[in-house]
């Protein structure tokens, strides 16, 4: 069985740092590209970034390019979104999500979020004014 467990989530002042982590369960997890969404409240899941199966290939949210970093150790299993500049707009649940065929430009098509291959349980950000 295949578990995503985010963590790193918590309360931050505008302008602060955050890093969320993302560890994999997966045998095969450095065949996965893995990606990051959020969801605020009220609002549908959305897209943030994605990485590639090897790390060399990376696609961000316009929302957040400049600021935000995805990551990832295959050694390790995990994969990391790095946040800085922090808005109270970057406010939401965050998401890690992992899917073996989807192109990384697909990550942020409408309807992405339907049938990506795993999800974890998500962390929650909040960013106070």
């Amino acid at each position: 069985q295949v578990q995503l467990v985010e963590s790193g989530g918590g309360l931050v002042q505008a302008g602060g740092s955050l890093r969320l982590s993302c560890a994999a369960s997966v045998r095969t997890f450095s065949s996965y590209a893995m990606g990051w969404f959020r969801q605020a409240p009220g609002k549908a899941r959305v897209f943030v970034a994605v990485i590639s199966w090897n790390g060399d290939n990376t696609h961000y949210a316009d929302s957040v390019k400049g600021r935000f970093t995805i990551s990832r150790d295959n050694a390790k299993d995990t994969v990391y979104l790095q946040m800085n500049s922090l808005k109270p707009e970057d406010t939401a649940v965050y998401y890690c999500a992992a899917d073996l065929l989807k192109g990384l430009q697909q990550w942020s098509q409408p309807g992405s979020t339907r049938d990506m291959d795993y999800w974890g349980t998500g962390t929650l950000v909040t960013v106070s004014a």
